[in-house]
């Protein structure tokens, strides 16, 4: 697996290459977020928040908003606020230093368990049910035609409903595979960022509640 390593201490990232490599990735290491952003071609990216040029939440919405690359953030931060301000600008894991090795390779595996196995045929990216076309690679949603703007989360929800639409999706797998896997917060966040979801796309019954279950993207008749 191709690994981009966003870090700008050499006393973290040299070991951390190394140990990555012995695990069999191939590892490109870069100190900025201009960098980063100018080399986004990997499979996953390890990232940094202090860095020297751009905070690195900037860099993650950025790569976000055109790619769909699984993003693991390495940081120092690790108040919930700065957890959460993470997650939210579309990281899919959040790994406070110091850590160990293990623990490390342990969430790589688990993202990359969650975005799909490598190496295998990806389905096509953009998905089109009716009148609504969700560009999954683009990180790009449209409805008849109008690109509609979406948050990470939005578009990450709306994604997960897209991969099979008119099937169920629970509550629990949304909050699991969009926010976290040990999510302690209200669920009550999934029924707002739902109500935002459908306001923005125009057609509030183009997901539906499937009450008691979960909610699933309405196939036309």
């Amino acid at each position: 697996m191709r690994i981009l390593l966003v870090e700008d201490d050499p006393t973290i990232t040299v070991p951390l290459a190394k140990g990555l490599t012995r695990e069999g990735h191939e590892v490109r290491c870069v100190a900025t977020g201009a960098a980063a952003l100018a080399d986004p071609d990997a499979d996953l990216i390890l990232l940094d928040l202090g860095l020297p040029d751009l905070d690195g939440v900037e860099v993650c919405r950025q790569i976000r908003a055109s790619s769909a690359v699984p993003i693991i953030v390495i940081t120092a931060r690790g108040d919930e606020f700065d957890r959460v301000l993470g997650l939210e600008s579309g990281a899919d894991d959040y790994l406070v230093k110091p850590f160990g090795f293990r623990e490390l390779a342990a969430r790589i595996r688990a993202v990359t368990r969650r975005v799909g196995p490598l190496g295998e045929v990806e389905p096509d990216p953009v998905v089109r049910v009716g009148e609504l076309e969700v560009d999954r690679r683009a990180h790009r949603v449209r409805v008849s035609g109008v690109e509609v703007d979406l948050t990470p989360k939005e578009f990450a929800l709306l994604a997960m409903l897209a991969e099979d639409p008119g099937a169920v999706c629970t509550r629990s797998d949304i909050l699991d595979r969009v926010w976290d896997p040990h999510w302690y917060g209200p669920t009550k966040t999934l029924d707002v960022h739902l109500a935002t979801l459908r306001r923005k796309l125009g057609d509030p019954t183009l997901v539906e509640t499937v009450r008691g279950i979960g909610f699933r993207l309405r196939v036309p008749e």
